[in-house]
């Protein structure tokens, strides 16, 4: 038998026990760093399977390093089970309804994208155990990922500076190997205090919180004119100064996400920002306090080894659906409105220009995509994400697999509600099996991971990595 499809059999094996793992991380949905349910699964499975774990690094109670093997080379792959706020969500509704008012949900399938990281460590650690094959894997436990970027504390603490290649995966609407970069982004409070009084009897004696924050927020809708095209600027009110209209409010806060292709460009808008808010504070009269959340770099997606993941992808990355699975992805397939659906099926050809009108109209209308994207490289930039971090210290690859209902985006009340399905189940496996198959590669072709260094090398140049979180500035 040949080696990578042992590496699939010891997967299959063991598959119940990362499925278990994917739909109890599901049920306790946690957000940023406090998610001390969510990670516990990793730790029930990696001490049964003799994975030695280390706990509480780089500042971060539940963030951990499972390591099996010893020597080089040493191959990181990258599990993350933080969820997003207000997105609870009834499984398998075709619907949205909460299961918890106002509760957490897995809108991002992170409770898939971590178990099928372990899933694909423990793949590649039973055939290393069987066939005494040299090199260490480790198994990276990432908290905060949608909000306060784990990672890019790990990579400012030296936490993959060890590490040879990184290798990952994430849940999407359809499947292919993640050729784009992503966008540097910063996160910062800006937190405003001013004096009460009562807003009609002694105005004069107020200074509003409330009017900085808007004065803050109508400023940076005219600096939009004037970033760079690529730049995005969000955000949110935390706090609005209470529910009185006849009080002058006398705090207000907002968290502002800025974003832009590279973190020089994000740092500049940034600076532009923390100027507006300081204006907006004076104007009012008020006090300003910026509080520095996080920050993560652009994604730079090694070649090298990105190529060999989609190779395994194409070969070993099948969802192998039935028509139960479409008929059940259907209830969120119909929930698309019709322009959505039209550019699936035009999304369809454009993947393959020689099918016929008739076959890209029966792909681009089912409701779990069983296409995978041609590997094709490009300068575009989508969302943000700490693996940025990483792929700045190592060289670092991953796929997306189309284990989410075609059409419907992350972040999605469908999204959440498809996260126990025998869909998302098929697709952690598969990208567990994608994951352990390159790992595979990388330790058996010694040139391909010299390869993938030394575009790296190139890739990142002579400045390296240097964090852009501040040396003072502690996860919370």
């Amino acid at each position: 038998m040949e080696a990578k499809e042992r590496i699939i059999e010891l997967i299959e094996a063991k598959k119940q026990k990362f499925i278990d793992a994917a739909d109890k991380i599901w049920a306790t949905p946690e957000t940023r760093f406090a998610v001390e349910k969510s990670v516990q699964p990793f730790y029930d499975v990696l001490e049964e399977e003799g994975f030695s774990i280390e706990k509480g690094l780089a500042n971060m109670e539940h963030c951990f390093v499972a390591t099996y093997g010893a020597g080089k080379p040493v191959i990181g792959i990258l599990a993350e089970y933080d969820a997003l706020g207000n997105l609870s969500q009834v499984a398998d509704l075709g619907e949205p309804k909460a299961e918890v008012q106002g509760g957490n949900g897995h809108g991002c399938g992170h409770n898939l994208l971590g178990t099928g990281a372990l899933a694909g460590a423990v793949g590649i650690k039973d055939y290393m155990a069987e066939n005494q094959l040299n090199g260490t894997i480790k198994l990276f436990g990432c908290p905060a990922e949608e909000s306060g970027y784990g990672k890019a504390f790990m990579a400012r603490d030296g936490l993959f500076d060890d590490v040879d290649v990184a290798l990952s995966w994430h849940p999407m609407d359809i499947s292919g190997a993640w050729a784009v970069s992503s966008l540097a982004v910063y996160q910062i409070y800006y937190n405003f205090k001013g004096v009460s009084a009562h807003a009609a009897a002694a105005p004069e004696h107020g200074r509003s919180a409330l009017d900085a924050a808007e004065l803050m927020n109508i400023g940076v809708q005219f600096l939009r004119e004037h970033i760079i095209d690529e730049g995005r600027v969000h955000y949110a009110f935390m706090d609005v100064g209470g529910e009185s209209a006849n009080v002058v409010q006398p705090t207000a806060s907002l968290y502002y996400f800025i974003r832009a292709p590279k973190i020089e460009q994000a740092h500049e808008i940034y600076q532009r920002v923390n100027k507006i808010a300081q204006g907006a504070a004076l104007m009012t009269e008020t006090e300003l306090e910026m509080v520095f959340d996080s920050a993560c770099y652009n994604y730079l997606p090694n070649h090298a080894v990105t190529r060999v993941m989609q190779e395994n992808l194409e070969q070993y990355g099948s969802l192998d659906l039935t028509k139960e699975d479409q008929a059940y992805a259907k209830r969120y397939y119909d929930t698309l409105p019709e322009p959505t659906k039209e550019s699936l099926v035009a999304r369809a050809k454009a993947m393959d220009p020689d099918l016929s009108e008739e076959e890209a109209e029966r792909l681009g209308t089912l409701p779990v995509s069983e296409q995978i994207q041609p590997l094709a490289f490009s300068e575009a930039t989508s969302g943000s994400t700490d693996v940025g971090d990483v792929s700045w210290v190592c060289p670092t690859a991953q796929v997306f697999l189309g284990c989410e209902p075609q059409g419907t985006p992350p972040h999605s009340w469908q999204w959440v509600a498809n996260g126990k399905s025998s869909v998302a189940h098929k697709g952690l496996l598969a990208a567990g099996k994608v994951i352990a198959t390159t790992a595979y590669d990388l330790f058996t072709k010694p040139e391909l991971v010299e390869q993938a260094k030394k575009e790296h090398k190139q890739t990142v140049g002579s400045k390296g990595y240097q964090s852009a979180i501040p040396a003072e500035v502690v996860p919370r």
